[in-house]
């Protein structure tokens, strides 16, 4: 079997900006809940989907904003869209999908505890992660476990993630802290870039174990010198946002593989909220 962990953050942010904005009856956007819930349909109705959960961010902060201030936060972020997880949850929920909100942790969190959980689970051939973001392909394992971006149908597997970033997939939190990721926050390290990090990386894999001269890293990189210092000066800097960057896995799930199994929508939940935003046409489809 296969087990399908969804990454709910990043697909109600897809429907946000992909989906056309709607209102229920009572004046409350709602666009993007009934376009997340018209793609988690319909990759429940695939064949090849039995086994499935989805994690939410519920509240955008998470334990990393204590570690640096600069952390992604959800300032600037659309009232609408924040307004509609709680709703896009409820979706998940409704359509009998096995639902991790996070309020500690972040949703990216829960798929990597999930996956370190089933991967090696009796009769799982391999764990997709239904997530883009570069940050799960340190989760990646050889074929086991693989990243599927569902809007542009590409998956990665380990030989996927070198040859996208040059790196192994346990160097992934490494690339993040030298190269950076705007996304969450995380400024990297002046100078570095994706070709000089994934370089050094290559060989040294990760970053403590960089020389601190450039002439011993056995590598040819465009300004190495100043490449070097700025990771000496700024190493302390460099390990936190490694730290930032790495998942955790020890997220408390405590479904078992079993729980896991997709058996339909929870129809009367579900009725109630096509009522509530609107969606009639989906009903008549499960």
């Amino acid at each position: 079997m296969r087990v399908h962990l969804v990454d709910g953050t990043y697909e109600l942010f897809r429907a946000w900006f992909g989906a056309p904005g709607a209102t229920s009856h009572e004046g409350r956007e709602v666009g993007a809940t009934r376009g997340f819930l018209r793609s988690l349909a319909a990759m429940l109705r695939s064949d090849e989907v039995t086994h499935v959960a989805c994690a939410f961010d519920q509240t955008v902060e998470s334990f990393r904003n204590e570690l640096f201030d600069g952390y992604k936060t959800g300032e600037g972020l659309e009232p609408d869209l924040l307004g509609q997880f709680p709703l896009a949850e409820r979706a998940s929920q409704a359509l009998g999908v096995v639902t991790w909100p996070m309020v500690e942790f972040e949703a990216d969190d829960a798929l990597a505890s999930g996956t370190a959980k089933f991967r090696d689970a009796p009769g799982v051939e391999q764990v997709l992660i239904c997530s883009p973001d570069k940050d799960l392909t340190q989760c990646v394992s050889e074929t086991k476990v693989v990243t599927l971006d569902r809007r542009r149908e590409i998956v990665l597997d380990e030989d996927g993630v070198r040859a996208k970033f040059g790196v192994s997939p346990e160097s992934i939190p490494d690339y993040l802290a030298l190269v950076g990721d705007a996304a969450d926050g995380i400024p990297g390290i002046p100078r570095w870039g994706a070709k000089s990090a994934a370089r050094v990386l290559a060989k040294w894999a990760h970053i403590e174990n960089i020389p601190k001269d450039h002439e011993h890293w056995g590598v040819e990189v465009r300004g190495a010198a100043t490449l070097a210092e700025n990771l000496r000066s700024r190493r302390h800097d460099a390990l936190l946002y490694r730290k930032l960057a790495t998942l955790r896995t020890d997220v408390p799930i405590d479904e078992s593989l079993n729980d896991l199994r997709w058996r339909g929508p929870e129809r009367a939940a579900l009725e109630a909220l096509c009522q509530e935003i609107g969606e009639r046409a989906l009903l008549d489809r499960i």
